[in-house]
């Protein structure tokens, strides 16, 4: 089962705090916190709350054990922007975009994938991959003129 937690209206850009949620998409929930305390980021403090806040959820509303969870979907979508205006040469004004950002994280097992005896085909048992073998050229040599 799949638990998730949203932080949203998180004053960041979004593409900064992509750079963090990228570094530990798919780590299991002990290497991702570690990865975030270590992590020299601004956006990695408010992506360990909502990691933590993921596992909270799990423990609190659905009684799981999280000692095995891994993070299954994490990304970043933005929110809104806040218009600001700076004064720039000539009496022209220029706008600051402040942009925020919709955090959201997914915990859950790791899934286990199943194995179909049909779909696994070995290269050693195709008789047109036997027998056929490529030739290594070697490099001609250009004649001094």
């Amino acid at each position: 089962m799949n638990v998730k937690a949203i932080a949203k209206f998180v004053h960041m850009a979004p593409r900064k705090v992509r750079l963090v949620v990228d570094l530990v998409r798919g780590l299991d929930v002990a290497k991702a916190q570690k990865q975030l305390r270590f992590s020299s980021k601004a956006a990695a403090l408010p992506v360990l709350k909502v990691l933590n806040s993921a596992l909270a959820n799990a423990e609190n509303n659905f009684h799981l054990d999280t000692s095995a969870f891994i993070i299954t979907k994490a990304f970043v979508d933005g929110g809104p922007v806040m218009k600001r205006y700076t004064p720039k040469a000539h009496g022209r004004a220029t706008t600051i975009r402040r942009r925020m950002s919709h955090i959201t994280i997914e915990v859950g097992q790791p899934e286990q994938k199943k194995t179909d005896e049909k779909s696994q085909t070995k290269v050693g048992n195709l008789p047109e991959l036997k027998s056929r073998q490529t030739k290594i050229k070697e490099p001609t040599q250009k004649k001094k003129i």
